[in-house]
């Protein structure tokens, strides 16, 4: 769950130091007061697109902190562990910093990341519904996606092999339509790739083949050099007429005879019996070199005729073997694709009728999935539509099958809804009401098993437009979310602020001609207090107190009836 929140310079909040709990916790304040700023920077946090116009006016940026502590089974130790970042002390530390010149920094546990990575990561801990979420029930193409949630468990191995071949189909069917556009020079690249492949692999090439090749023909061309220059170390160290080795070797033994007479002495001879057994290990180098050294002309002519070889490669297909090598890997795989996969000798057109094929098997796995589960999620959908007094509502996943195969299979789908008995079954996007859709989405947010998995679930305004006893009922269904993962909700009916187990308030004040944000978690008396403001507005009454008093009983005992 998300521990702690730190927000310095981000829109009109100058600074907050916000400490989080399990359960259920409302925040409520006045319209423009900053609970969807709070809200906005936890999305920020967690990957969402920055702005340098987020900043605090006069600040140089924004600095956004979170410590979360997951529980052991939490995917989001998974993600960690693939990039590297530690956890062993079971906290998750995130960082976000926004500069007005409009660069973002990004760090998690100490690490910096870049934003697609945050973003990966957050969304294992976080699940932010806002009144923004509405939109995806608004439109048609995102209801597949909502039924595949429901139907995860059944349908994702089946759409990740799908999603594979689709990949490929397209890439292959990319190629073969390319290759229909011009017959001509797809053939003439055929053939030239063919040509390619067969020079190259025909020198029978070898990893730094050519600087092992030069040194030895510089060998063999400075051949009478090195001789000579080994025969006269030689005969400097070990001649017959003036030897060094000698001339050392008595320095040697004459401080032998006196290094026992002073310390100096001693380590004088040290070093002259190390330089005499240096030498002599030279000596018998240089002697074994002269004694393999040979010229041989015919050698010399092969390595010059290996090098030139190599030479006219280099000239057509890289500056070294190592690019040559690697450009024939290159075209290797494009004439693969090109050809066929060699693997089954198989012709591109036989490729992709067999991929398709498959494609068709699978969508139609697919497809046969998702019926029964919309089955299911009609029937769960009616059931929380009962809880929020929508039981006369009736709801149908309604399937259309495309002509053509999409990434998503060759299904359409689109949610249907009656809200009324004797109205004609409609499309959703055409007939709900914002605070039908309002509880059509908290619906399917109780039912989805995706939720149960991320550490803390954030609902931003999503009972607008609702009010009466349909608050009562989305109170306690945000509330049963609670038991099962953290929620932070803000809210603007007091039944759902009732059910809080934390409460907290967001004011705006005016100190030294700037605005800014304060928030206070409230005890039990101003919780009263607040929900009192709530339900009169402007003025709190004796009566308006006795009837959130009343309120918050009785959302203890829903509470209640809730966590048994």
């Amino acid at each position: 769950m998300l521990l702690e929140l730190s927000i310095t310079d981000f829109a009109i909040i100058e600074h907050l130091d916000i400490e989080f709990q399990s359960g259920m916790t409302v925040l409520t304040g006045e319209t423009g007061a900053g609970k969807s700023i709070i809200i906005d920077a936890v999305g920020l946090l967690v990957g969402g697109r920055g702005s340098h116009d987020l900043i605090r006016t006069g600040a140089k940026k924004s600095i956004i902190q979170g410590n979360f502590i997951l529980s052991d089974d939490n995917p989001t130790y998974d993600v960690l562990d693939e990039l590297g970042i530690d956890h062993s002390d079971g906290n998750v530390i995130i960082e976000r910093e926004l500069f007005a010149s409009g660069r973002n920094s990004c760090r998690v546990n100490g690490m910096m990341i870049n934003i697609s990575t945050l973003r990966r990561i957050g969304e294992t801990m976080v699940d932010i519904q806002g009144q923004n979420e509405h939109q995806e029930l608004m439109k048609p193409e995102r209801h597949i996606a909502l039924l595949d949630d429901f139907a995860e468990d059944a349908i994702q191995p089946v759409l990740a092999t799908y999603q594979k071949d689709y990949d490929q189909f397209v890439k292959l069917r990319a190629i073969n339509e390319k290759k229909h556009q011009n017959e001509k020079e797809w053939a003439q690249r055929v053939d030239m790739l063919k040509f390619q492949i067969n020079e190259i692999e025909t020198a029978d090439l070898h990893e730094n083949e050519d600087e092992t090749l030069t040194a030895e023909r510089d060998r063999l061309t400075n051949f009478q050099k090195i001789h000579d220059a080994l025969l006269s170390s030689y005969e400097g160290i070990s001649g017959e007429d003036t030897s060094s080795l000698d001339s050392i070797g008595g320095a040697m033994s004459s401080m032998q005879e006196i290094e026992d007479l002073d310390p100096d002495f001693k380590q004088i001879s040290d070093d002259l019996s190390g330089a005499f057994y240096t030498l002599q290990d030279v000596a018998s180098q240089i002697s074994d070199q002269l004694s393999n050294l040979e010229f041989d002309q015919d050698r010399l002519n092969q390595v010059e005729q290996r090098l030139n070889t190599i030479y006219q490669l280099k000239h057509k297909y890289g500056d070294s073997v190592t690019q040559i090598l690697g450009y024939l890997k290159k075209i290797k795989q494009e004439l693969a694709e090109m050809s066929g996969n060699a693997d089954n000798n198989n012709d591109l057109e036989q490729q992709l009728a067999d991929i398709k094929a498959a494609l068709i098997k699978n969508a139609k796995k697919m497809g046969d999935i998702r019926r029964r589960y919309a089955k299911e999620l009609e029937r769960a959908v009616h059931q929380q539509l009962r809880d929020l007094y929508m039981d006369k509502a009736v709801f149908e996943v309604h399937f259309k099958e495309n002509q053509t195969l999409n990434r998503l299979g060759a299904d359409q789908v689109e949610f249907y809804i009656q809200t009324n008995p004797g109205e004609k079954m409609l499309p959703l996007v055409k007939s709900a009401s914002g605070g039908e859709l309002s509880r059509i989405m908290l619906a399917l947010k109780t039912m989805f098993a995706k939720a149960a998995g991320v550490t803390s679930i954030i609902f931003d305004e999503v009972d607008t437009g609702v009010s009466g006893r349909v608050a009562q009922a989305m109170g306690n269904k945000i509330y049963t979310i609670s038991t099962k993962s953290q929620v932070l909700c803000i809210t603007h009916l007091p039944q759902v602020a009732a059910m809080s187990d934390h409460h907290y308030l967001i004011q705006k004040k005016i100190h030294g001609g700037r605005t800014t944000t304060t928030i206070t978690e409230l005890n039990q008396k101003n919780s009263v207090d607040e929900i009192s403001r709530m339900l009169s507005g402007t003025a709190v009454t004796k009566l308006t107190k006795e009837h959130a008093d009343e309120l918050i009983r009785l959302a203890n005992e829903e509470k209640a009836k809730i966590r048994t």
